[in-house]
């Protein structure tokens, strides 16, 4: 697999870091992303937050309004990825 970490990556990700607040977040996110994509992020995101739950795959496709394939994909990379669902969740549980 190629180096997905190049320095353009690198560069967004240091932007991200230097927003301040939801709205600095939310403005830049909408000027970066067509409305579609940020849509796609938070549903991936909802179906991360039902997984870690516990919910059935067929609960949250059915509450999300995806397939389960979907589901199944998101739960691919939480449980297999580069853990930064997991990072995340747990700051979020704190």
């Amino acid at each position: 697999m190629q180096n997905w970490r190049t320095k353009k990556l690198k560069d967004l990700m240091k932007a991200i870091l230097s927003l301040k607040d939801e709205k600095e977040a939310l403005n830049f996110f909408r000027d970066l992303c067509t409305i579609d994509e940020l849509q796609e992020m938070a549903q991936r995101w909802e179906i991360a937050q039902l997984l870690n739950k516990k919910e059935s795959y067929r609960a949250i496709a059915n509450k999300v309004g995806v397939s389960t394939t979907t589901v199944a994909r998101i739960a691919q990379w939480l449980e297999h990825g580069e853990g930064g669902y997991q990072i995340i969740l747990d700051k979020i549980k704190k």
